[in-house]
């Protein structure tokens, strides 16, 4: 789920999965979100969003072009970079006064609607205003939650390895869909042994590269409920990482922290690492030399527990304008010109319309489309379970303790044990 460019790789996983420790709502009131609020006179919608100045002039375009199609609803517009967002988001929550609609993603669909704050959006699709038609891949109830309509996609992503071409070329490797993990690994030390430099920049703090790793093997990162794995699971994953570091087919944290903001890939420290495939730009844009996307390794050839990950767009629960949140988010996901004017800002157009409507003509977002387009196309996308309560609390402890294992400020006992310590108690279980 794309940022600005000058985020580090942390920072990004934690956009990608919508991480955030500590937001502490209590209880918002709610209204009933079924009434048109209109009264026949000018409704203001007041939308918020994170993201960089690109974003933002690019997001001012389409509301510019709503507006002038809907003369009648005018649109106050707020954006702060993710942690800046969240915060204020919550202390207008907390407050009663949340914005008309504005940004999500999947880890704060079950923690807001919880609180009372999230429109269930099926009433204003039963009425007309908001259509769940003409969604790729199943993205369509990727913002359903019990039942509920939470969140509506606005563009997908996928979790991917972003190489570098040269170097991999150099070293003979070429990755095909369905490798193994063992064929990774293999992969890894060659790039060492050949070319003097780590395969990847590292697998400690990936979660959501661990779900799919854990999802190839029947279970999950996180349930409905809570956790869906054992300290033992995360015991072996994180020994193999640290191992990995040891033996050098991973690059040493310390280094990577040296460069930050700057990827690890794009200052030549490793030959690639794991993040969301529309964060591909990022390299290019940091690096000298040419960057691709490789599949994601496989347990058994076949199973990648890949899905498309999704930033959302939902409506307050105490908006006093669902009919118009409902016509303004209609808009922002069909509407083809919207299309054309973000581009893959947020990810691949999450409609056939919007993805129809923009054809990328440079090198980069050409290959994110196939990409995603041979996740489709070979039948790997799996759903995702819509995180717990609490998860991003997790997450966030997940991000940050693997950082200390990394810099070995802790054992990897000592690592797992921590992290479920905080995380049963963030999830109540």
């Amino acid at each position: 789920m794309p940022t600005s460019g000058s985020v580090d790789r942390r920072g990004l996983l934690k956009i990608a999965g919508g991480s955030l420790a500590a937001l502490g709502l209590t209880a918002a009131g709610c209204g009933s979100g079924s009434g048109s609020g209109s009264g026949g006179g000018d409704v203001t919608l007041r939308y918020a969003w994170w993201g960089s100045e690109d974003r933002a002039k690019r997001i001012n375009r389409t509301i510019a072009l709503f507006e002038e199609q809907h003369p009648k609803i005018k649109i106050k517009t707020d954006f702060q970079p993710y942690l800046d967002f969240w915060k204020k988001f919550n202390t207008q929550a907390s407050g009663g006064n949340p914005p008309d609609v504005f940004q999500n993603a999947v880890g704060f669909l079950r923690k807001y609607d919880q609180k009372n704050v999230l429109l269930d959006l099926k009433q204003q699709v039963s009425a007309g205003n908001l259509s769940m038609d003409g969604f790729r891949a199943g993205l369509a109830t990727f913002g359903e939650v019990d039942g509920k309509l939470l969140g509506v996609p606005v563009g997908s992503n996928s979790m991917a390895m972003v190489i570098d071409e040269k170097v991999y070329e150099k070293a003979g490797i070429a990755p095909k869909p369905g490798w193994t993990w063992d064929e990774f690994d293999a992969a890894m030390r060659t790039i060492r042994d050949t070319q003097g430099v780590a395969g990847d920049s590292g697998m400690y703090g990936v979660m959501y590269l661990y779900d799919l790793y854990l999802r190839q093997n029947g279970k999950a990162f996180f349930t409905a409920d809570g956790l869906g794995f054992t300290e033992a699971d995360l015991t072996q994953w994180w020994t193999k990482a640290h191992a990995g570091v040891k033996s050098g087919v991973y690059t040493d944290p310390k280094k990577i922290a040296q460069i930050k903001p700057k990827s690890a890939v794009a200052a030549e420290l490793a030959a690639g690492e794991f993040t969301w495939d529309n964060f591909t730009v990022r390299y290019t844009a940091e690096g000298k030399s040419s960057y691709g996307l490789a599949p994601i390794p496989t347990t058994d050839g076949k199973k990648t527990g890949q899905y498309l990950g999704s930033l959302m767009l939902s409506g307050s629960r105490r908006t006093e304008h669902p009919k118009e949140v409902a016509q303004f988010i209609n808009f922002m996901v069909h509407d083809p010109e919207v299309a054309k004017i973000m581009g893959y800002d947020r990810g691949v157009p999450t409609t056939t319309a919007q993805y129809e409507a923009f054809k990328p003509t440079d090198d980069v977002n050409k290959q994110i489309a196939a990409y995603e387009q041979q996740l489709v196309d070979t039948g790997v996308l799996e759903p995702i379970t819509p995180h717990p309560a609490g998860a991003d609390v997790a997450e966030s402890a997940f991000l940050r303790i693997a950082e200390e294992l990394a810099l070995d400020k802790r054992s990897v006992d000592s690592a797992v044990k921590q992290f479920f310590t905080e995380s049963k108690t963030a999830l109540g279980s």
